[in-house]
């Protein structure tokens, strides 16, 4: 009888909550750098854009305020460190400080362009490393994970803590698919420096892999023969009547990447086509590529073009937003991302 009058005072059991939808409490924040990227990324994972004002004072400081409720959430941030570079680093900084005090419970940072990313080692001495050091002013603001998009040199990951995991993805999927449907004839990868035969590499084998394209590789080798002096440029390979795609991570001047561009037509290219993951197109880069030989130069929309440069007819731009919804939405349900880039994956 005692057990029986304790079951009836006892409280009823609780009963589960309904799950609840992985989109609940992921909530996707932009600064003012690539707004149209966040909106298209927020497409793909069929969610908006959280409520949050990223602005300035009189004086140029950054004000950075969320109108939106993050406690417990998960919390991403995209944000190209692109120009303005020290703007737009401050903005992120301060919106992850901002997650982080208002007790987001993950905080990832989806940098599509990582600035400072070409400083990367010592070169000379009494030089700062820079791309390590905004790793530390990061992971000092609480950044809990980093995805980004070709980084300039993989050793940046390492840059980063081991409780701070990066995420490098590859832009070059997105160049594979559209050059692979663009019926090249004989067409060649070229490498505009040693440094980058890898990238090519993996360029020409996804042609190879999602669209039975054979194509070959080649490499433009750069000499300097006096300090001041124009650079002289030595192609290994043969590209003579070949369709050309020079791969590289960033156009920044465009002057280097018109000069190999001529330097192939010399050897006998039949055309020249250039793909680089961030166009960057500083000073009088939209100008050489107009008055340049290539036919088309492709970049992806990791940086927004200038006027300029969005209204050259030369320069296309591919879209990386879906690419990069793939992987929030695989980091946020916890599976694979570099299942992203098996021969069958649908993003």
């Amino acid at each position: 009888q005692q057990q029986q009058q304790q079951q009836q005072q006892s409280p009823p059991p609780l009963v589960a909550h309904p799950a609840v939808k992985a989109t609940n409490s992921l909530k996707l924040f932009c600064g003012n750098a690539n707004k149209e990227l966040a909106r298209e990324i927020a497409q793909h994972l069929d969610c908006e854009i959280g409520s949050a004002t990223v602005s300035k004072f009189e004086d140029g400081e950054v004000n950075v305020m969320v109108h939106e409720n993050v406690r417990g959430k998960d919390v991403y941030i995209v944000q190209p460190t692109c120009t303005p570079v020290n703007e737009n680093l401050m903005e992120l900084m301060l919106m992850i400080s901002t997650m982080r005090r208002a007790s987001a419970r993950r905080i990832t940072a989806v940098i599509p362009y990582y600035g400072y990313a070409r400083q990367d080692r010592k070169m000379t001495a009494r030089v700062p490393i820079s791309a390590a050091d905004v790793a530390r002013l990061l992971e000092a603001m609480g950044v809990d994970r980093v995805v980004a998009v070709d980084l300039h040199c993989g050793q940046i990951q390492g840059f980063f803590g081991p409780r701070v995991p990066v995420d490098n993805l590859d832009g070059g999927t997105v160049g594979v698919k559209y050059f692979g449907k663009k019926g090249l004839v004989n067409p060649v990868v070229v490498s505009p420096d040693a440094g980058g035969v890898y990238r090519a590499k993996k360029f020409r084998e996804g042609l190879a892999k999602l669209h039975n394209v054979e194509a070959g590789l080649a490499m433009i080798i750069k000499q300097r023969n006096k300090p001041g002096e124009v650079e002289r440029m030595d192609l290994v390979g043969s590209v003579r009547d070949s369709d050309v795609i020079i791969v590289d991570d960033m156009i920044d001047t465009a002057g280097t990447l018109c000069k190999a561009a001529g330097e192939l037509e010399n050897h006998g290219a039949r055309n020249v086509y250039a793909f680089a993951s961030h166009g960057i197109f500083s000073g009088p880069a939209s100008k050489r590529i107009k008055e340049s030989v290539l036919q088309e130069v492709c970049v992806t929309n990791t940086i927004p073009l200038s006027e300029d440069c969005a209204n050259n007819e030369k320069i296309k731009t591919l879209s990386v937003a879906k690419l990069i919804a793939g992987a929030i939405r695989r980091i946020h349900e916890k599976k694979s991302v570099s299942a992203l880039f098996s021969d069958d994956a649908s993003y």
